[in-house]
């Protein structure tokens, strides 16, 4: 059996409905906050590996910033921060 396919949660679409399976922080390097800082605000956020994570509206100039529900809660986030968490569509 395979692994399903990751992608960059700042690349799915509104709609998008699925699973983290990491944080990787090389991914955001744009973002003017260090790693550690990065990987914290996220972790704080809910963003941990196994959240279920649904991309729910992107903003209407450039689909930034995006509202994404993990576990309960509603957050805004930027594509660009996005981008560092991994996830995998749920099945």
């Amino acid at each position: 059996m395979t692994a399903p396919p990751t992608i960059a949660l700042g690349e799915a679409p509104v709609g998008f409905r699925g699973h983290i399976t990491a944080l990787d922080l090389e991914r955001a390097p744009a973002v003017g906050l260090p790693p550690p800082e990065l990987e914290r605000r996220l972790i704080e956020l809910g963003f941990v590996e196994g959240a279920a994570v649904e991309l729910l509206h992107q903003g209407l100039f450039g689909g930034d910033p995006i509202a994404v529900r993990v576990a309960a809660t509603t957050i805004a986030l930027r594509r660009r921060e996005a981008m560092a968490v991994i996830v995998t569509e749920m099945s």
